[in-house]
């Protein structure tokens, strides 16, 4: 039969077997990965691409392709690639995860409230949905929500200096000012770094904003 196979691949005038029949999804799937640890964003999502194209319907990975565009800063298609995800199943949280922070990063505050605030509620136990529900509600000048869910996501996360710097900034917004620096001294016991100033532009990669890196600079600078 693959003799067969071949002969009419051949006789249509191509000189191989395409990719998609002489390579699994699962291979194509652990090259894209590979490619993305190298940080080689155009061939990982290349790679996951021809994945998705073999199984359209696999969950993982369409999310893995989404996240791999999002770290390759194509958030708008990374953005349509994990809504497919969601519509192969609404109740994934990985999923979610994934969408709520493209959001985030895009700015759409209101979406990425939504998408956080479902995965907090199908895994109240997941710090990722709190700690960028914080961010997200900090944006939009919501202090006291921001305030509930960074305290949840420190929590949950007590070893994470991110929940507890983005708490500081809730408490400084909202004119607490002792209690954010009572806790940026918190996140300063878990990682000295952030003592540093410049050190804090990395926040970016922890989703927060230019202006929220901002705050926390002046947060960090009334503690001396």
């Amino acid at each position: 039969m693959k003799k067969l196979m071949v002969g009419i691949w051949l006789g249509a005038g191509l000189m191989s077997i395409p990719p998609v029949l002489a390579t699994s999804a699962e291979t194509y799937r652990q090259q894209g990965l590979s490619y993305r640890e190298q940080e080689r964003y155009p061939e990982a999502i290349a790679a996951l691409k021809q994945a998705v194209a073999i199984e359209p319907t696999n969950l993982s990975g369409k999310v893995l392709l989404g996240w791999t565009q999002h770290k390759a800063k194509q958030n708008a298609a990374a953005a349509e690639t994990l809504l497919q995800a969601l519509q192969l199943n609404p109740f994934n949280v990985q999923t979610l995860n994934a969408l709520g922070i493209v959001y985030l990063v895009e700015g759409r505050l209101t979406a990425a409230i939504a998408a956080h605030t479902w995965a907090a509620i199908l895994q109240p136990t997941n710090e990722i949905p709190a700690y960028n529900l914080s961010l997200a509600f900090e944006r939009v000048k919501q202090y006291n929500f921001a305030i509930a869910t960074a305290k949840t996501a420190a929590r949950l996360e007590p070893t994470n200096p991110h929940p507890f710097v983005a708490l500081a900034i809730a408490h400084w917004g909202n004119g607490e000012r002792a209690l954010a620096q009572q806790v940026y001294r918190e996140a300063l016991s878990v990682d000295p770094r952030y003592s540093d100033a410049g050190f804090l532009n990395y926040l970016d990669e922890a989703g927060f904003s230019q202006d929220q890196i901002g705050r926390s600079q002046t947060v960090l600078q009334s503690l001396r």
